[in-house]
């Protein structure tokens, strides 16, 4: 388990804390929108933290080619029609290049500083010339009015419950998913980031912002500095 994370509920559990039953019940958001949106069609994904390929099986139908790497071998074996790599994304180097590099799940915030330059140099390593990094940040509000709920229409609740701060700038967040057999929770670290220190981020891994695919600007489309 990584420092500072952990979950508790039924089943196999990731590095991170996150349950792999749990992730294979819930619904696919707005990825593959935002994705199919900024990205030309039939382009080459890398998906930096698949999981149990809930955007990587949407994205696949949708005539994308995706290669989804993941830390879990256990989220990995639900993965369908994807090539798949199991490894640590800060230490991936594949020796070749794709359209578009991933980064969603809010991993650009990870609390620890050495693990998001990982993350970002790896985007770079893998992003073909001309191409793409659609990265996921946090909203405004991730950190504040706590605690806060989300009844999903799939029969689930979500609940923030606190978010603490336990060093500089990096918050200990804990979530509850409950479900009418099940409950879930998870605890995690995330370093909250201004518009300025995300773009000293992708600026130090050698991206700029090109722009945002969201009007609240959680999605953003990134490219080389020199491009």
């Amino acid at each position: 388990m990584r420092e500072g994370h952990k979950g508790t509920g039924p089943g196999a559990m990731t590095p991170d804390g996150c349950a792999v039953e749990l992730y294979s019940r819930l619904p696919v958001g707005k990825e593959p929108d935002v994705v199919s949106a900024a990205v030309p069609a039939g382009a080459q994904i890398l998906e930096l933290g698949s999981g149990v390929g809930r955007v990587t099986h949407a994205l696949l139908e949708r005539g994308f080619t995706v290669t989804a790497v993941d830390e879990s071998a256990d989220m990995l074996e639900r993965v369908r029609g994807a090539r798949t790599i199991c490894a640590s994304i800060e230490d991936l180097d594949l020796g070749e290049t794709f359209d578009v590099v991933m980064l969603a799940s809010f991993l650009v915030h990870s609390g620890d500083v050495d693990v998001r330059r990982g993350l970002l140099r790896t985007c770079v390593r893998h992003v073909a010339e001309g191409g793409c990094v659609l990265i996921q940040r946090e909203g405004a509000d991730h950190h504040t009015d706590l605690p806060r709920e989300r009844v999903d229409p799939s029969g689930f609740t979500l609940r923030i419950l606190s978010s603490e701060p336990v060093g500089e700038g990096v918050h200990s967040v804990h979530a509850e998913y409950e479900f009418p057999d099940a409950v879930w929770t998870q605890t995690f670290r995330a370093r909250p980031l201004t518009g300025e220190q995300f773009e000293e981020a992708l600026a130090e891994a050698g991206l700029r912002v090109d722009r945002c695919l969201t009007e609240d600007g959680t999605w953003v489309r990134a490219v080389r500095a020199g491009e």
